[in-house]
């Protein structure tokens, strides 16, 4: 039997016009987008389908535009096909991970959007009060960068750290601009290609504690449930129900690195055998396909990706 590995985008999956598309087609999606604006206080909407683009890259706005996209692509999803009739585990890369608690019934769309707002702004914070980056490494294994991390640091007397191990082949490094710069030209030195990210801040770093106890606080506002379907946690790659263990992992996954991997792995060893990425991009599928050749993978954006998924998944 079929088990489907539902996988939730974070920030970096976001370009202008994203749901769009459903919200001309789909009254549930228009509806998702309009609570969005009332519940953020702001005109998100335009700014997601119109831009402009820098406005959209800036977290504070990223984060809940991603989230509420995804939002409406999963409530798309779920009118034509039924979560609960099906084995599934759910995931969410950094911010997705909210995405996820959503799908599986921990929260609700409110709550999850007035805590993705507030960890937005936590982040932006304390990113413009610790001026940091992030860039991707590929190439390198996660020893050797986590040996250029070390010398790195240690040589400027700034933090860098290994943030996000997505696949084989590619870690994302986070921390102070002159310690992650120092880091790229040494990782350049061993061969690696570099990516650099279009953030405004060291994401997922031990930089980000301050915004990790602020989130803490706001978390112990709002009642969570159990999840209905398990949930596979950025910050130690474990299948997780309990509504207890999620808010505590909330707060770790701000200053700790995103396992991806070995989510995926996990997910794989528990019998997963299609991805489903939903929300805005491919990227979570191309990292999947990265770390198993042999799997299927999905991803639902607009209504082209939504028919092609459903034919797809009607034997399943």
């Amino acid at each position: 039997m079929d088990k489907v590995g539902l996988l939730f985008p974070g920030q970096g999956s976001q370009y202008v016009g994203m749901g769009k598309e459903f919200t001309e087609k789909h009254t549930v999606a228009k509806e998702i987008f309009d609570q969005a604006n009332e519940i953020i206080g702001y005109d998100l909407k335009k700014t997601i389908f119109e831009g402009p683009e820098e406005k959209l890259r800036e977290t504070k706005v990223t984060q809940p535009a991603v989230f509420v996209t995804s939002i409406a692509c999963l409530e798309i999803l779920t009118m034509n096909y039924q979560l609960s009739t099906i084995n599934c585990l759910c995931a969410g890369h950094s911010l997705g991970e909210y995405t996820a608690l959503v799908a599986a019934g921990v929260i609700d769309f409110i709550t999850g959007l007035k805590l993705v707002k507030k960890r937005a702004e936590f982040i932006q914070e304390i990113s413009q009060k610790k001026q940091g980056k992030m860039n991707a490494i590929l190439g390198l294994n996660e020893e050797k960068i986590k040996e250029i991390c070390s010398l790195a640091g240690s040589l400027t007397k700034g933090v860098v750290e290994a943030v996000n191990f997505n696949c084989p082949g590619q870690i994302v490094i986070s921390g102070e601009n002159e310690a992650v710069n120092y880091a790229v030209e040494l990782a350049k030195k061993e061969g690696a290609k570099i990516v650099f990210l279009n953030v405004s801040g060291p994401f997922h770093s031990s930089l980000m504690k301050e915004s990790a106890e602020k989130m803490a606080k706001e978390l112990k506002k709002y009642q969570f449930n159990n999840a209905q379907i398990p949930v596979v946690t950025n910050c130690d790659a474990e299948i997780t129900v309990s509504s207890i263990e999620f808010k505590e992992k909330l707060v770790k996954q701000i200053y700790s690195p995103v396992l991806w991997e070995k989510i995926i792995e996990k997910m794989l060893i528990s019998g997963v055998n299609i991805f489903l990425e939903i929300g805005p991009g491919k990227v979570l599928s191309s990292l999947v396909k990265r770390i198993n050749k042999e799997v299927k993978t999905f991803n639902i954006e607009n209504e082209e990706t939504l028919h092609f998924c459903m034919n797809q998944l009607s034997s399943v």
